[in-house]
Parts: C-alpha cells; structure tokens; sequence
C-alpha cells in the first residue's frame, strides 16, 4: 500500500511521536523512508549545522532498527518544500507532526506547517498529534 514514505522534520514533540509510526509503517509495508528536513531562507545561516545534525541523529535512530532512510535538506517555505518534494519522489504518505516548534498564539493553527501541507499534498498527509 505505502512504497514511498516521506517523513519532513523538525524538533518539535510531535515529530518524536511521529518517529514511531514512521518506523511501524515503513517496516510493515517495506516502504522507502525518505527524511526532510527544510531550512527556512529567511532565518539565518546558521540553521543548516542544526538541520545536518537533527537529519543525521533521525536517520541513526532509524537504522538502528534496521531502516535505511534516504535524507534530504532543502531551503524553501516549508510546506511548499514537502508537498514538492512528495511529489518529486511520488510519496505515498507524509507522516508528519502536527505542530511545528514555531506555532504559537502569533501563528494560528489554520496558517501552520502541517495545516498548508494537508491541503497542497499530492498523496495523504498521516499527522501525529
């Protein structure tokens, strides 16, 4: 049923439940797990060490229990980056958090990450609460 995966990061809790799902699925249908992790161009130049080493312990922990994960860093609005990339690499499902660590009372939920990616997904989006 799910060949591609695509799992986007960020250190949100959300994305450390997700983790867990992601491994059930990907070992359960033997799916290609993909893992994103996307540097907002705005911010300053020093997120990239921190996106490399985040995207290097999450494929650790995955191989770990056996799932060898293809990584990916990109720059873009993030939502825009997923669905694009989900689409570049014909993903079955995006397993995501459903909050970002930005979400806060200047950001409702209806303008968040996960929000604009359920509705420009190209495959179904599974968010972790």
């Amino acid at each position: 049923m799910f060949k591609t995966v695509l799992f986007p990061l960020n250190r949100s809790q959300e994305t450390r439940q997700a983790v867990a799902i992601a491994i059930d699925l990907v070992q359960k249908y033997q799916a290609v797990l993909y893992i994103l992790s996307v540097i907002d161009p705005e911010a300053n130049g020093s997120d990239r060490p921190s996106c490399q080493e985040l995207v290097s312990e999450v494929e650790a922990y995955f191989a770990e229990v056996g799932i060898a994960a293809k990584t990916q860093i990109s720059e873009g609005k993030a939502a825009f980056v997923i669905c694009d990339f989900a689409d570049e690499i014909n993903a079955d499902l995006i397993i995501m958090g459903s909050r970002g660590i930005s979400l806060t009372d200047e950001h409702p939920e209806e303008h968040s990450v996960s929000q604009k990616v359920i509705n420009l997904s190209p495959c179904p989006v599974l968010l972790v609460p």
